[in-house]
């Protein structure tokens, strides 16, 4: 029986690893899997070897301070992985634990292919990455078809997949009624999959609310938790916020919430393309201590954090960073926002001009489980 390890690095990776992986079960049921994953792995009947909490830790501080875990987590990680001994070692995403973990499991079993979904933003930062890459990486899964010129320049192999949170999903209609009051207008809120982001946030996304509940009393501010998290965010909610919010956690409740929302408030990341997908107006939140913040602002290659702006080179979505991000700012954007609606639907059709240049012509996971279907049988 073929092996596959999936290896990601916090939740987002485990739910795009659970639709590639999903797929790929309907092409070949017969592949014995073990992970480093989330809750979505796990509904699929996956072993993760550790919890993923266990090495998710935002920003350079963060991850200093953790080190010892860390590296105690990636020697564990390899050691399990060569135990395992797969045919393919699927990475996902989270390029400085995954791909610290498959540059050191090749030096052991060159054997063991590594493909990669979801390749390094190079065209952000560091992009003299890609020359090392080539040494321990058989074969990179793009999201975006502009990566590939950096890839093909290194003569890594490479395929442009597409995003997978553009796919266009069947879901089934759920009734929100017992969930919100009907009168009340929604807006969804995405603190972030990472607990240390999300502590930061919700002090700062909750002023925002009471803000909000203070001016109008027509909306219902709701939280788009994980699995992993949601206890986190009810926690903080029960004892810093008002009554107009909820927290949601199941995939498809939480695709009709955003599905019915009037408006957006996300902290930066891929979050940003599935709200831009579903038509959503939204604002781009995020912060981080200051050191980390001039660290990035000295690497990075970019004047904006969102995608969207980066790809047009302009700011169609606004983005509340670093000071700004504060409650009053927030409150500021959002109320200007659904007070001019002309400017939410400009907003809304430049993100869905951008999202169709980008858009694969068929889905992101299928393409992917396909790759890793041909390497089992090549």
């Amino acid at each position: 029986m073929k092996k596959i390890f999936i290896l990601t690095g916090e939740a987002s990776g485990d739910k795009l690893a659970y639709k590639v992986i999903s797929n790929l079960k309907k092409i070949n049921p017969d592949i014995e899997y073990l992970s480093v994953g989330g809750e979505n792995l796990k509904n699929l009947g996956i072993k993760s070897i550790f919890n993923l909490n266990e090495i998710t830790y935002l920003g350079f501080t963060s991850v200093l301070f953790n080190i010892l875990k860390i590296r105690n987590r990636i020697n564990k990680t390899v050691d399990e992985i060569i135990k395992f001994n797969p045919d393919i070692l699927f990475t996902v995403d989270s390029p400085d634990f995954t791909l610290r973990v498959a540059e050191r499991v090749k030096k052991i079993n060159n054997n063991i292919k590594t493909i990669h979904y979801v390749a390094p933003q190079v065209w952000i930062w560091r992009e003299g990455r890609v020359k090392k890459f080539k040494k321990f990486v058989d074969h990179m899964l793009l999201l975006f078809n502009f990566e590939k010129k950096y890839f093909d320049k290194e003569n890594i192999l490479n395929t442009f997949v597409g995003h997978p949170l553009l796919e266009q999903t069947k879901k089934s209609k759920i009734d929100l009624s017992s969930l919100i009051n009907k009168d009340k207008k929604i807006i969804s809120i995405f603190p972030g999959s990472r607990n240390s982001e999300i502590k930061v946030l919700l002090p700062i996304l909750c002023n925002f609310i009471k803000l909000m509940c203070k001016k109008f009393n027509n909306y219902i501010f709701v939280f788009h938790a994980t699995d992993e998290n949601k206890e986190l965010i009810v926690n903080f909610l029960k004892n810093n916020s008002s009554n107009d919010t909820q927290v949601i956690s199941d995939e498809n409740i939480k695709f009709q919430i955003l599905s019915s929302s009037v408006f957006a408030v996300a902290k930066s990341g891929t979050i940003s393309l599935e709200i831009c997908n579903a038509n959503k107006p939204s604002i781009i939140i995020y912060k981080i201590n200051m050191i980390n913040y001039w660290i990035m602002k000295f690497l990075i290659n970019v004047k904006f954090a969102n995608i969207i702006n980066i790809i047009n080179n302009k700011e169609v979505i606004p983005e509340l960073l670093q000071g700004e991000c504060n409650a009053n700012e927030i409150y500021n954007s959002v109320v200007y926002l659904l007070k001019n609606p002309d400017v939410m639907q400009k907003q809304i059709e430049v993100s869905k001009k951008t999202i169709n240049e980008i858009r694969s012509k068929t889905s992101s996971s299928s393409e992917a489980s396909s790759i890793l279907a041909k390497y089992l049988v090549s």
